[in-house]
């Protein structure tokens, strides 16, 4: 199961963070990651966190705003989102996945993932 919160409303320029918790057999997947979905849009891969070497991507165009971390005990994956913009209002919503992603092209394809959070609101406004 994955439990994603921390999501809300903020300022263009503000700051937030969102959290989600992996528990059950989840904590031993391959990888998590962060996705979001913006009304009307696909979803779109933010970054995600190879669980075993702790390696980290993101997509270019989060890169130096976002920041994904983990906790020590590998249970908890975080996204801190700085300078937000009104165009990153979306749901984002962390996977899990359970087999071996080997490209970056595997880390940013949403079916690569076997398990997802419900979701969590991020709105910014201007």
């Amino acid at each position: 199961q994955l439990q994603a919160s921390g999501g809300g409303w903020v300022q263009a320029g503000g700051s937030l963070r969102v959290s989600c918790t992996a528990s059950g057999r989840i904590i031993s997947s391959y990888a998590m990651a962060w996705f979001r979905q913006a009304p009307g849009k696909e979803r779109e891969f933010v970054g995600a966190v190879n669980w075993s070497s702790g390696s980290i991507y993101y997509a270019d165009s989060m890169k130096g705003r976002f920041t994904i971390s983990r906790d020590n005990a590998k249970t908890t994956l975080y996204l801190q989102m700085n300078s937000l913009k009104p165009e990153d209002t979306a749901v984002y919503y962390c996977a899990a996945g359970s087999s071996a992603l080997v490209f970056y092209t595997d880390y940013v394809t949403p079916h690569r993932y076997d398990y997802w959070g419900q979701g969590t609101q991020v709105t910014v406004s201007s």
